[in-house]
């Protein structure tokens, strides 16, 4: 039986961390690493709806673009505008997010995340999806934070994954050199109640049975299920206070209690250098 790159096992996802608030001045951002992939998602909120959405509530969209290097080659920039890929994923990512919103609920106001990829080895439609749901949701809270809206309107989390069949195995999370060798490709997008809002698949190979496809399907639902443990794990808020320190907040946690914590974080650091001080003089 081949060995997987890294000896990871055929279920296995690559290591994988979702970092938040690394675009400060974005409502709501994280950056998705899974194995070599990583993926700048960030999240913008307008107070505005597109004209034919007015009267009907919200509207979440997405942006997906590739940074010339982020591949082994350079790639040329879409100065002309999104080619058919590009616009295919991002009407993906939008369609995977708005799966998840009540959108009568975000109010008239549009929300646009932007996926860039920063790093590309396989996957990055997929993480782009997993990484922006995180983005949007931390810009809802955001909002909820301000007091404009009354709660996030985020109803369930969203993730993507991708699997496939290479030499003959049914593997989850494909790498790039995987991805190029699969016989079957598919990525698959659940919510976090199990219910799919797309799947793509097609054999870039040789045909798939009906079993490799249940095979398929199961490992796509428990790579989305850990990736939506991962994050739920997050916490969902970064902001910063006047000084540029970064404060998260959880669900559980007021942004006064966040402050008050600040503060006492604070003062106990002062007081521990000036007793360092102190010790120093009568040493």
């Amino acid at each position: 039986m081949p060995a997987r790159p890294h000896g990871r096992a055929l279920d296995a996802l690559r290591p994988t961390t979702l970092e938040t608030g690394t675009a400060p001045f974005a409502e709501g951002s994280c950056t998705i690493t899974m194995g070599m992939t990583r993926v700048l998602c960030t999240a913008s909120v307008e107070e505005s709806v597109p004209p034919w959405r007015e009267g009907r509530g919200g509207w979440v969209t997405g942006e997906y673009a590739m940074l010339p290097r982020a591949t082994a080659e350079r790639t040329r920039r879409e100065r002309r505008g999104a080619r058919g890929r590009t616009q295919e994923i991002q009407r993906l990512i939008g369609r995977s997010l708005r799966a998840a919103v009540d959108l009568t609920a975000l109010g008239e106001r549009t929300v646009t995340v932007d996926c860039d990829v920063l790093v590309a080895d396989g996957g990055t439609r997929t993480a782009s999806i997993t990484g922006a749901c995180v983005a949007l949701e931390m810009a809802f809270q955001r909002l909820v934070s301000e007091g404009v809206l009354d709660a996030s309107p985020l109803r369930q989390w969203v993730a993507a994954i991708s699997a496939g069949m290479v030499d003959g195995e049914a593997r989850l999370d494909l790498e790039y050199v995987e991805d190029a060798a699969a016989d079957v490709d598919f990525n698959f997008v659940h919510l976090e109640d199990g219910r799919l809002v797309e799947v793509q698949g097609t054999a870039e190979g040789a045909p798939f049975t009906r079993d490799e496809l249940d095979e398929l399907l199961a490992l796509g639902a428990a790579g989305a299920d850990e990736l939506i443990r991962l994050q739920r794990s997050q916490l969902v808020f970064e902001d910063f206070d006047a000084r540029g320190v970064g404060l998260r907040m959880s669900d559980n946690l007021t942004r006064e209690e966040l402050y008050d914590r600040d503060r006492a974080r604070q003062e106990a650091e002062q007081e521990r250098s000036t007793s360092g001080r102190r010790e120093e003089q009568l040493g």
